[in-house]
């Protein structure tokens, strides 16, 4: 049976045609909208979480971490906290779910990611910061284009969500688009959102770049999306809800780390 080409009345979402391939994209894109998430039950799900002196939210994010609808594994990488953060972890360290990796000094979310990408098995990766501005019960909906066969990477923009945020700082909003806009520039893509934390891979996409990736701190979100794009993996964004915090709430990306993120969008746009 033909699908109906001015689209699903409900929803909105049109097919261009009858053949196999534009019924299954007719169909992915129905459940998406309608908020249907079907994932295989033996697909299996590594989180990364780069944890940096988050005492106040570790425990909180590893529970809502575990209690995410997804078969997973949670890698977690304590790079060299100063605060409570590695005692809190020590009640985690049997938990089945949980791997806990350690750094003897602060070297930054991208060496973090480093070593959590060398010893994920998982199907999909997924980034996880360990601050609750991201909320883990997104999952299904960030795998579910990588589970259609029709992404390799997908971020979870902030940008395209119709759900609640927290209004936050003006000028991060606009250093976000600069950014967004001269990564795009220089890699072709029309993304709205490159530093989101929310990102999700196929597990060979992580093995085909990681030992290629150089950015210590957060430069690594520019890094990620170079070496991506360059090497032609199929992106997608969906809209995430995000939950900001303020610095006093211990939040840790500041100016000095856009000027990095300028110098990684020329940088990276060379290099491999």
């Amino acid at each position: 049976m033909m699908l109906p080409e001015e689209g699903c009345p409900f929803c909105g979402a049109t097919v261009a045609g009858d053949t196999a391939a534009e019924r299954r994209a007719w169909l992915s894109a129905l459940r998406r909208r309608l908020g249907i998430v079907r994932l295989p039950p033996d697909l299996l799900l590594s989180v990364v979480v780069p944890v940096y002196n988050e005492e106040a939210t570790i425990d909180e994010i590893l529970r809502r971490i575990t209690e995410a609808p997804v078969n997973k594994e949670v890698l977690v990488v304590n790079d060299g906290s100063r605060d409570g953060t590695a005692e809190k972890l020590q009640r985690w360290k049997d938990h089945p779910q949980v791997r806990l990796f350690e750094h003897a000094r602060n070297r930054g979310k991208g060496a973090a990611l480093r070593t959590a990408f060398a010893e994920v098995r998982g199907d999909v990766v997924v980034i996880q910061d360990a601050d609750l501005e991201y909320d883990p019960s997104e999952y299904p909906a960030l795998l579910q284009p990588i589970v259609d066969g029709e992404a390799d990477v997908v971020y979870g923009s902030r940008f395209v969500s119709e759900g609640p945020h927290r209004v936050l700082y003006f000028w991060h909003y606009v250093a976000n688009r600069v950014i967004t806009t001269l990564s795009n520039m220089f890699t072709d893509l029309n993304l709205t959102d490159v530093e989101t934390c929310h990102k999700a891979f196929r597990r060979e996409v992580v093995e085909a770049i990681r030992d290629t990736l150089k950015e210590d701190r957060f430069g690594i979100e520019i890094e990620l999306t170079a070496k991506v794009a360059k090497r032609g993996y199929r992106i997608f964004e969906t809209g995430v809800r995000y939950y900001g915090r303020t610095y006093q709430q211990g939040k840790k990306i500041g100016f000095r780390d856009a000027l990095r993120a300028l110098w990684c969008i020329v940088r990276y746009r060379i290099a491999n």
